[in-house]
């Protein structure tokens, strides 16, 4: 093998993740795909590995899942702070969901 043609098969790690305004509302997720990091983060929290989380999405390899956690660990804060907004989103729709209920009832 020259070294042509290992560099033919070089990843840019910098290009796994991507942010695209009108997919999934311009949450970064992993290239190609419609993953976004906050998915792997939620299933790495509830204690897969990533070899697992991989395994439950089929479609990404292992390379892409340990993208997804390294760019969730290099911005934590910010990741951190849209979880807990989507968190905060969902209870509100929750509520509003059961109060409707309540009013038809």
């Amino acid at each position: 093998m020259t070294s042509l043609q290992a560099s033919e098969r070089t990843v840019d790690i910098g290009q796994m993740i991507v942010m695209t305004p009108d997919i999934r509302r311009g949450r970064p997720r992993i290239a190609g795909t419609g993953v976004t990091v906050q998915s792997i983060v939620g299933l790495f929290k509830l204690g897969l590995s990533p070899e697992e989380i991989a395994d439950e999405f089929g479609h990404l390899s292992l390379a892409q899942v340990y993208a997804g956690l390294t760019y969730y660990h290099a911005n934590r804060e910010q990741l951190e702070a849209a979880i807990a907004a989507d968190q905060l989103e969902s209870e509100m729709l929750e509520q509003k969901h059961l109060a409707s209920q309540k009013l038809a009832a």
